[in-house]
């Protein structure tokens, strides 16, 4: 069976990531892609500016979170030289972007152990971040928590057990998440390839079919993409 098939076969024993209730919070489909005719690049450099665009929308559309991202070809990348190449600069989104306060708890989805954890501490970069290895029907993958608080990453060690709803962190604020408005970059990933606290998030456009093959959907794990704005 191939990762995804175990997933959905699982759906039902995964727990929320973050603090949601789908009774009651909703959550807004950011759209960064060339699509988006508010945001200017030089909007979206400056990360106070970006950040009062994402607070405004979720406050006017009474979202609790924004959400998506996963498989988009985002414009917004050329803020950064973070994300540039001399052929072809990377803008293909391999996760999930969920925008929320900064503090937001951060949980495990399911039981796993610490793979690795790093302060990817480059402009645009991750910021804090955390991975987790997850065994389930004798297969392993991974879960990528991007742009957390550099608290999250007290007390961790490689090897150590992590239950199922467990917090695992918070989002981070800008001065430790990458230089970000606050939210999680949440992905999966089946092989890590030999990286340790860290794994691209974005790449190539050209490339993106072994990416994305390696890097499936994070909604099979997230299920929220159905309580979408306006729903």
């Amino acid at each position: 069976m191939t990762i995804q098939e175990i997933l959905r076969e699982h759906a039902r024993s995964f727990l929320p990531v973050v603090p949601f209730d789908p009774l009651r919070d909703q959550l807004y489909p950011f759209d960064f892609t060339a699509g988006n005719k508010t945001l200017s690049p030089g909007k979206i450099a400056d990360t106070e500016i970006f950040a009062q665009y994402i607070n405004a929308i979720l406050k006017d559309a009474h979202c609790r979170y924004g959400f998506g991202g996963y498989g988009e070809h985002r414009t917004l990348y050329a803020r950064s030289v973070h994300f540039d190449a001399a052929d072809e600069p990377r803008r293909l989104h391999l996760g999930i972007d969920i925008w929320g306060p900064a503090g937001t708890k951060v949980m495990a989805p399911l039981d796993g152990i610490v793979h690795s954890f790093a302060f990817n501490n480059h402009d645009s970069d991750y910021g804090a971040t955390l991975i987790l290895t997850h065994p389930l029907e004798g297969a392993f993958f991974h879960t990528l928590y991007g742009h957390l608080s550099l608290n999250s990453l007290k007390n961790l060690e490689q090897g150590k057990r992590i239950c199922r709803g467990e917090v695992i962190g918070e989002f981070g604020m800008r001065f430790e998440n990458g230089n970000w408005p606050p939210h999680l970059h949440f992905q999966l990933i089946g092989d890590m390839q030999g990286r340790e606290g860290d794994y691209p998030g974005v790449c190539k456009f050209s490339e993106k079919e072994r990416w994305l093959d390696n890097c499936p959907d994070p909604d099979l794990i997230l299920q929220m993409g159905r309580y979408i704005w306006p729903s």
